[in-house]
């Protein structure tokens, strides 16, 4: 199964960020995907990592972002990395949740960089 997380439209059903919340929570993914992904590796089925520019305020960003959505999709497991001048978050489920994460992984190939 695919989902479309492009349109505007899309939330996975496991999520339970209230409906009036989601266009903003969607609107900071896609800030932080525009401004501050380089790059979206494709590890596993189970596991995207982000390359995100070295620079603390898109580090805080990042962190801030997957803080609040373990509330809301605790399907999500994310993991911040900072080391030799690289800054990666990672962002794995189980592989029920496959479709999820593939979704997620095509909004941020479609919108990385984009800002630049």
């Amino acid at each position: 199964m695919t989902m479309n997380l492009l349109g505007d439209d899309w939330v996975p059903e496991a999520c339970i960020l209230p409906t009036v919340d989601q266009p903003v929570r969607r609107s900071e993914f896609d800030d932080l995907f525009a401004n501050d992904v380089l790059a979206v590796f494709r590890e596993s089925p189970n596991r995207i990592r982000l390359e995100l520019r070295p620079a603390p305020a898109s580090t805080a960003r990042a962190a801030d972002l997957a803080v609040k959505e373990t509330g809301c999709c605790s399907f999500f497991s994310f993991q911040l990395a900072i080391a030799d001048g690289q800054v990666s978050l990672a962002v794995e489920t189980a592989p029920t949740h496959q479709a999820v994460l593939e979704a997620f992984g095509a909004r941020a190939e479609s919108r990385a960089g984009a800002a630049s």
